[in-house]
């Protein structure tokens, strides 16, 4: 399995405090897989994706429900496995689902953190 750098836990990068506690227990949820796509090169991804990390780390998520999608860019064009299955434009990307079905995505630059993007996304309507 491919695995990104950027994946790596790394709670010294939550320069912005803590993720809500409440946040990173819906992560939990033992039901829920992650796909996560992202680029070591891509700024975005490196600023994002070790606090998210941290966070699945914090909330006792397995490696084996967290699946890492590594995407190059090539010819100025980002590409990588699953991106046009899982209909991936921008990185990074995070899909959660549950039995196949997907319940949430983050998409590059959403108005909060990742964790906190997925959480709210997760709430119970």
């Amino acid at each position: 399995m491919s695995r990104l750098e950027t994946m790596r836990p790394d709670p010294e990068a939550d320069r912005d405090g803590e993720p809500p506690a409440d946040a990173v227990e819906t992560l939990a949820d033992e039901g829920l897989t992650f796909r996560v796509w992202g680029g070591d090169w891509c700024p975005d991804c490196t600023d994002q994706l070790p606090r998210f990390a941290a966070a699945l780390d914090a909330a006792g998520v397995p490696e084996e429900r967290v699946e890492q999608f590594p995407v190059e860019k090539v010819d100025g064009e980002k590409r990588g496995p699953g991106m046009d299955e899982h209909d991936v434009a921008y990185i990074p990307t995070v899909v959660v689902s549950r039995d196949g079905e997907e319940l949430a995505r983050f998409v590059e630059s959403e108005d909060v953190p990742i964790t906190e993007h997925l959480a709210r996304e997760l709430e119970p309507v």
